[in-house]
């Protein structure tokens, strides 16, 4: 699928004005809060950590939707570097800071599928679960 036949399916779920707004707060949450807990992994693997792996997996899934997509998430996950390294300077521990925000970032999204009145599209494809954190921010990236 091309990147706005992504865009178009995850989409369809999410019509509903608020809904659109609890996702454009929480799939960002949710994002942050995966990178920060995939981090704090501790298994190393020479300099590289377990959890950065994943991280470059999924970049490499964004790859296949072009080069502006894998950018776009590369700026998403310095920001995220980021905040997770000043948080880490005043909030310890961390992980169980990045759970609670796990947590309620989804009970929010749940919330807003209800007021949608449609399942979560990770629910049909996991892959949707990459696609929330482009779809977010594709009014400012993706014209």
């Amino acid at each position: 699928m091309t990147l706005q036949e992504w865009f178009a399916e995850y989409g369809e779920s999410h019509q509903n004005s608020k809904n659109k707004i609890i996702h454009k707060i929480c799939v960002p949450l949710i994002f942050f809060s995966v990178v920060g807990l995939l981090l704090q992994i501790p298994v190393q693997m020479g300099p590289i950590k377990l959890g950065e792996i994943f991280i470059a997996i999924a970049l490499g899934w964004y790859s296949t939707l072009g080069m502006k997509p894998v950018m776009v998430m590369l700026g998403q996950l310095v920001l995220c570097y980021i905040l997770l390294y000043l948080l880490g300077m005043v909030i310890q521990p961390l992980w169980a800071a990045l759970v609670i925000v796990f947590v309620l970032a989804w009970i929010g999204q749940f919330y807003g599928h209800k007021i949608e009145g449609k399942k979560p599209s990770f629910l049909k494809d996991l892959q949707f679960l990459l696609i929330g954190p482009l779809w977010v921010v594709k009014d400012l990236f993706f014209k």
